[in-house]
This record gives C-alpha cells, sequence and structure tokens, in this order.
C-alpha cells in the first residue's frame, strides 16, 4: 500500500508511575490516526529532522520541507522572512503550505494542494486564506468539475476560516455539528470567493464564481441574520483552449436570503426565511478592484508552482458587503426573478432558503420536473413565486389574500403544505458525501398545495386555489376580483432596507396575523363554533408561531363558519365571513 504508517514497539518499564520510552526517529504524531475531527496539520515523524532550503542566499531559510507522519510531502514557503533553522512547522499568518499529494516531487502541480495565508494588515494573525487544488492530470481537459479555487476572509477578526481536513487536505466546508453548526466560517460578517475548477484553467484568479458569497452580522452576535450570494457565471471553453474557465465581469445571478425574525442562536445558528433571486442579464461588477497588502508571495519561490499566478496577485474584484445590495437593484439589468418563503421554518442552510422552481406544483422530488426540482429544496413546505419577466424589479408586499409577504410581479405562486415540518432536505440529504450517512431523505406521497396567481396582470396575486386533500384537483377557489375586493397593497423595496426594515416587517406581519385571527375567534364564537377545539393555535410563543398558528386559527375557523353558513343556508353569514376573511 502506498501509504503505511510504521510504528515500531513501545517499550514500557514499569518502575514507579510508569516509564515509556519511545523510538523517537518512527514514532508517528498523536493525530496521525485518530477518528477525530481533523483541527491541525499532520506533524512529521516526532524526532525527525526538516529540510531547510535557503532560496535568497541571506542566510535563513525560505522553505522547509518534511513528511507528515501519516506519509504526505508537503513544504512550507516563509513569506514573512520570520522562519527559523529551530522551527518544526511554519506559521498560519503569512506563509504558504504546499502538499505534495501525488507524491511526484513537485509540491503546486497536478493533484496538489496549496493553503496559503495572508496578514494584511501585519496584526499576526491571517485574515486571507487562499485555497488552491489543483485537479489531476487526467482532468487536464475539464475545466468544470475537479479542482478548487477559494479565497476566504476573515472580517470579523474570529480567526477562523476555510475548514480543511488535514489528513488529507480537503476542503470540508460543509461539516457541522447538529443541523447547522458549520465548522467553516460562515456565521458574522466574513466572506469568501470560490469555484469548483483548477487554477491553471481560469482566466482571471481575481475573479470568482461565487464573487462573493457575503455573510452579515448587524446585530454584531457572531451569527449571520442574512447572506448575498453573487455570482460570475463564466463561459467555459474547449481542450486546446489556454483558459477552459472565463469570467465574464458581469453578476448574472443574485440570490439574498434573510432571517426575517432574528431568531437564530448558538444552538440553531441558521434560521432564513425568505430568498429573493435575481437571474438573467445582471450588471458589470469589474470596477470593484480590492487591493490587500502582503498578498504577493515570495518571488523566489514561484519556480515551484504549475501556475504562480495564484501568488502574484495584488487584489480580488467583486462587490462587497456595502455595495452588493445597490448594485443588485439600482444596476442590474434582470430578466427574472424568483421568491421561496420558509412557511414550515425548517430552513437551517448556511446560505439561503433553497429555491422552488416555476415548473409542475404536484410532480414531486429531485430533478423530476416539479417545483422541488432543484435537489437542495425541501420537497414540501416552502412557498415559492416567479416574476419571470421581473415587471416587479424583486419588490414585496403583504397580500390581503392572506396577509403574508409575496413578490410584487410575480404570475404565480405555489405552497406546498408540510404543516408540521416533516419533510426536511437539509444539509445531510445533500451532502451525505462528506460524513456517515445520515436518515436518508424522504418525500411525502400526498400534500395539500395552495397556488396563487395574478389574473389581471397588475403585480398583485387576486386568485388563490386550495388542495387541501392531496389528489391534485383544487378542492376550493377564492378570487378577489369576483368578490369585489382590491389586490392592491403597498410595495417594498428591498433595495432600499436595512436589516431592521426586514425585521420589523416580519414583526408588522405577525401582530397583523395575530389581531385577524383573534378577530375570527370572536366572529366564530359569536356565531356559535367551539374555538376551544383549537387551544394549541391561540397560544403563539413567538413572532413566527404568531405568524404560523394566525394563520391556521384563521383558515381553520374560516372553514368551519363557511361550513356552517352552507349548511344553515346562512348566505349573511357567508358574506360576512369572505369579507372579514380577505382584505383584512
Amino acid at each position: 500500500m502506498k501509504r503505511i504508517l510504521f510504528f515500531l514497539s513501545v517499550f514500557v518499564a514499569l518502575n514507579g508511575f510508569g516509564l515509556h520510552t519511545l523510538s523517537a526517529q518512527e514514532t508517528p504524531s498523536w493525530n496521525s490516526k485518530i477518528l477525530l475531527n481533523s483541527y491541525r496539520l499532520i506533524q512529521p515523524l516526532l524526532g525527525s529532522k526538516p529540510e531547510f532550503i535557503d532560496l535568497d542566499k541571506d542566510g535563513d531559510p525560505d522553505v522547509m520541507r518534511y513528511t507528515t507522519s501519516n506519509g504526505y510531502p508537503i513544504q512550507w514557503i516563509d513569506d514573512d522572512d520570520d522562519m527559523k533553522l529551530t522551527d518544526t512547522e511554519g506559521d498560519t499568518d503569512n506563509d504558504c503550505l504546499m502538499a505534495d499529494r501525488n507524491e511526484d516531487g513537485k509540491y503546486g502541480s497536478y493533484s496538489d494542494v496549496v493553503i496559503d495565508w495572508v496578514d494584511s494588515n501585519n496584526d499576526g494573525k491571517a485574515d486571507i486564506q487562499i485555497y488552491s487544488h489543483f485537479a489531476d492530470e487526467k482532468d487536464k481537459d475539464k475545466g468544470w468539475g475537479p479542482g478548487h479555487f477559494m479565497v476566504n476572509m476573515d472580517l470579523d477578526k474570529d480567526n477562523i476560516l476555510n475548514y480543511i481536513d488535514w489528513n488529507n487536505f480537503d476542503v470540508r466546508a460543509w461539516i457541522h455539528d447538529g443541523k447547522s453548526d458549520f465548522f467553516e466560517d460562515y456565521s458574522g460578517n466574513t466572506l469568501f470567493l470560490k469555484i469548483h475548477a483548477s487554477p491553471e484553467k481560469i482566466n482571471d484568479l481575481r475573479m470568482n464564481w461565487e464573487n462573493p458569497f457575503l455573510f452579515y452580522d448587524p446585530d454584531k452576535d457572531g451569527l449571520t441574520e442574512y447572506a448575498y450570494r453573487l455570482l460570475d457565471e463564466p463561459v467555459k471553453g474547449k481542450p486546446g483552449d489556454k483558459y477552459l474557465v472565463s469570467y465574464t465581469g458581469k453578476i448574472s445571478y443574485v440570490s439574498m436570503a434573510y432571517d426575517m425574525d432574528n431568531d437564530n442562536s448558538p444552538a440553531n445558528p441558521f434560521d432564513f426565511d425568505l430568498t429573493i433571486n435575481f437571474r438573467g442579464g445582471g450588471y458589470d461588477y469589474s470596477d470593484q478592484l480590492h487591493r490587500f497588502n502582503n498578498l504577493r508571495g515570495l518571488p523566489a519561490a514561484d519556480q515551484y508552482f504549475m501556475d504562480p499566478r495564484i501568488r502574484q496577485l495584488e487584489g480580488f474584484i467583486y462587490p462587497d458587503h456595502d455595495s452588493a445590495q445597490k448594485m443588485t437593484y439600482r444596476k442590474g439589468q434582470w430578466k427574472e426573478c424568483w421568491f421561496i418563503y420558509d412557511e414550515d421554518d425548517d430552513c437551517e442552510r448556511w446560505e439561503r432558503v433553497e429555491l422552488y422552481e416555476p415548473k409542475d406544483p404536484f410532480i414531486i422530488g429531485a430533478n423530476k420536473g416539479g417545483i422541488d426540482n432543484h435537489r437542495q429544496s425541501d420537497p414540501t413546505g416552502d412557498r415559492g413565486e416567479w416574476d419571470l419577466d421581473n415587471s416587479g424589479n424583486g419588490q414585496l408586499y403583504v397580500s390581503p389574500l392572506d396577509g403574508k409577504i409575496h413578490l410584487y410581479g410575480a404570475e404565480t405562486g405555489v405552497w406546498r403544505v408540510d404543516q408540521n415540518a416533516y419533510y426536511f432536505a437539509g444539509m445531510g440529504g445533500v451532502y451525505d458525501g462528506y460524513g456517515p450517512l445520515r436518515t436518508p431523505l424522504k418525500e411525502p406521497s400526498v400534500f395539500p398545495t395552495v397556488k396563487y396567481s395574478d389574473t389581471d396582470n397588475n403585480g398583485f396575486f387576486d386568485k388563490i386555489e386550495f388542495d387541501l386533500d392531496g389528489d391534485k384537483q383544487i378542492d376550493y377557489t377564492y378570487s378577489l376580483k369576483e368578490l369585489g375586493i382590491s389586490d392592491v397593497a403597498k410595495v417594498l423595496n428591498p433595495g432600499e432596507m436595512k436589516y431592521s426594515d426586514f425585521t420589523k416587517l416580519e414583526k408588522n406581519v405577525a401582530k397583523k396575523m395575530w389581531i385577524s385571527a383573534q378577530n375570527f375567534v370572536a366572529l366564530a364564537q359569536a356565531n356559535g363554533i367551539n374555538t376551544q377545539w383549537y387551544a394549541l393555535l391561540k397560544d403563539p410563543k413567538s413572532i413566527r408561531q404568531q405568524i404560523q398558528h394566525g394563520y391556521w386559527l384563521k383558515f381553520y375557523l374560516f372553514m368551519d363558519l363557511m361550513d356552517k353558513a352552507k349548511k344553515d343556508n346562512n348566505t349573511t353569514l357567508l358574506n360576512l365571513t369572505i369579507k372579514n376573511y380577505f382584505g383584512k
């Protein structure tokens, strides 16, 4: 076998408390073969001596080489000129680590991984980490796929950057404990740039595919309240081209996810409630250059790299935390806007509430042509809406149809009801390849469906349909136009909203929903309905429960009153019930 650990005998002399004599030259480091999390580089064999190289002939070392005790040849490049002959490893503030993973004697070539730390403000701690994974030589003609080029920036100074499995140098950014306590630095005020491609295949390393992924922490609690994902979708080359991945300098996809009620916590770090997504068209960002000190690596070490451009950078080009929202809404020439709201409040993903697609409302399953076609979507439990001509410019409103937040300009919308949050894609179902298999995702065979339509094309939903028994046939239909109720509501522009405006909006929706539900309780009781059947729904414990419980309490009582009116042939009660349900 290629990678074998040689453990020689450990002699134990039972004398007093016990004296352990180790064969230092052949003893592996303690963490070379463990089942615990890998938090640090595997050390060399205890007692072995690293090799030092003085590249600039100034009398001090610039490169340190050794083999880890699990068999990987590595070298450290000293970019801040503080390496000493007594060192046993490089530093993680301004040095560069290179792993020769295929053991071909080259450290920055095919199959290898390079991890570069940059201390741009000279405070002794890295605030940038660049992870480069060169694809295998057999994949040299593949553009998208094997390989990584990822840049992490520590803006909130918690010193947490990329999570790397030091047993084999793989990036493991999606590892987490619980449902969403990610080891990667997705929490707080931070960002990364990333593409799944080998660096030498990319035309401009100052740009990226996820360019950037931004995480915002406006209340400074160390958790993320909202996140933006901006994509420069590259042009793919063909074998023989100098570069197989070429960036356009244009952001053509943006998702903006918000924790509307700011109810995340250390035990529940991610709880996004809605996502607004723009796609097609977009805007140019090529003037958004950010320069960083100390980014350029030791020039004399360029010889070790198949593509030394990863060491010759002086900055990166991307919209930052301050400009992303404004550029998206003010510069974007978008073709479509999609929206999703996590109705059952079970989303604990790190990046967004995954979008439903404008497809069949009743087909279920990943890649099968239904609204949950995307494999990261929840099969049920979310509400998707689609403005396929971007007529509403990504604006929002609260509809009189149901008192909920909707996407202005959306032609259609579908809510797949998962009232008890039984069905959840989460992180385990998607990324099981990164750890032991969790319980496989199960999909319901039947589910309630609510459909929304804008029949007069004025930007507001005016028609709602219910399939409550899951037979894919509409059971109830209500039209505001036919009822003589206006569908028009105040339009809100998220491009001009601060995070506090989003939380205020959610609170207002919750307050109005709960007041409306209480009014319906009074109406039902006045007409002889025993509302104590719904005692559980009468006792909300949070903003989100005010919305959820309020909606369902009002809905159940609405259906009870409609039933009573029909059975009693009471047209007055029928009209009164409808009037109080819609438009309030």
